[in-house]
């Protein structure tokens, strides 16, 4: 089965990251949307791509000052129980300040076998497997990146779509299951399929739809 994901969810008139960008992936008929998530000053998890907001760390800023249109992880699981979801942990190696604990509490609320979280930081990705969260993915855009995958104990890789070729992804599937970032043309789509890459996510519904 090919899983089709927004990106950030549909941002096609509304916001990118919002309850209403995930709505309208699910209704321009995509499985699902993967999200960024980050740790507010009060421990809790939510949605937004950059680290900052309005030029402030998310981090020194607890939920009830962020506006209205930033979703915590919680009522995103909440709203689309039936979504395909995948999780992207924003994370700066080396340091912690907790979030791979608080999204492993959140995560054992709300089991899914449609949720799996991702991360650029390798050190997140060790965190969230000794905490029992999986399965896991490892995102990368630099084609050596791939080589940190066995030391890490994830279920997926997820390259940027340009570093892909047949031969790359029949190596990495001998191994891994395959989500490809960020796919917006339908004939790219189609051969990515073909060649066994499992998820793909798109700025563009039609593309994959």
């Amino acid at each position: 089965m090919l899983l089709r994901l927004g990106h950030r969810g549909l941002a096609q008139g509304v916001r990118e990251n919002t309850l209403e960008a995930f709505a309208k992936a699910l209704e321009a008929g995509l499985d699902g949307f993967e999200l960024d998530v980050h740790l507010t000053r009060d421990g809790v998890l939510v949605v937004h791509h950059d680290f900052t907001l309005e030029g402030l760390p998310l981090a020194s800023l607890t939920s009830r000052e962020l506006p209205a249109y930033v979703p915590t992880l919680e009522a995103v699981l909440q709203a689309f129980p039936q979504a395909w979801v995948n999780v992207e942990l924003k994370s700066l190696p080396p340091e912690t300040d907790g979030r791979e604990e608080a999204l492993a509490r959140l995560l054992a609320r709300y089991p899914s076998p449609r949720i799996w979280v991702s991360s650029f930081d390798p050190l997140a990705l060790v965190r969230l497997r000794r905490l029992g969260v999986g399965p896991l993915g490892l995102l990368y855009e630099k084609p050596e990146a791939s080589e940190l995958a066995p030391c890490l104990g994830v279920a997926w890789v997820h390259p940027w779509e340009g570093l892909l070729t047949r031969e790359e992804v029949a190596r990495l599937r001998a191994r891994y299951r395959v989500l490809a970032w960020t796919v917006n043309a339908r004939d790219r789509a189609q051969a990515l399929a073909a060649w066994g890459v499992e998820a793909l996510v798109t700025d563009r519904a039609e593309a994959l739809v």
